[in-house]
């Protein structure tokens, strides 16, 4: 596996693993501006290069909620060391915009993965 393909997966497991427990402890709330269900999304984006990560991430987010203070209730973690990133509780209208957003990679849903293990599982 090359080094390149080995990084990227390695940072995605990193990645989703820090925002499983976070994911599972955020409340289950409607998003204020729409009817639709918010849910936690993991937004990969480009390294900052002259801010801190984390202000990056909530001013990005800020784009799309209309405030500092709603990008700062909606951000569950920041992702500064393995990849950058965040994640935050999404309208699917606010991931449709926030996609569209300059330094944003990718979008993708949190989603919580049961390991499989038990007698005879492991050889």
């Amino acid at each position: 596996m090359n080094r390149k393909l080995f990084l990227i997966l390695f940072c995605s497991t990193i990645a989703l693993c820090c925002s499983i427990e976070m994911a599972e402890s955020a409340d289950d709330t409607k998003s204020s501006t729409s009817l639709s269900p918010a849910a936690v999304h993991i937004i990969y984006t480009e390294k900052p290069q002259d801010e801190q990560p984390e202000a990056y991430h909530i001013r990005t987010l800020a784009s799309v909620l209309g405030s500092e203070e709603a990008a700062k209730d909606a951000l569950i973690y920041s992702y500064k060391t393995a990849a950058s990133g965040f994640s935050a509780k999404l309208t699917p209208e606010q991931v449709a915009e926030i996609s569209k957003q300059p330094g944003v990679l990718q979008v993708v849903p949190s989603r919580t993965l049961q390991l499989h293990s038990g007698p005879g599982m492991l050889h």
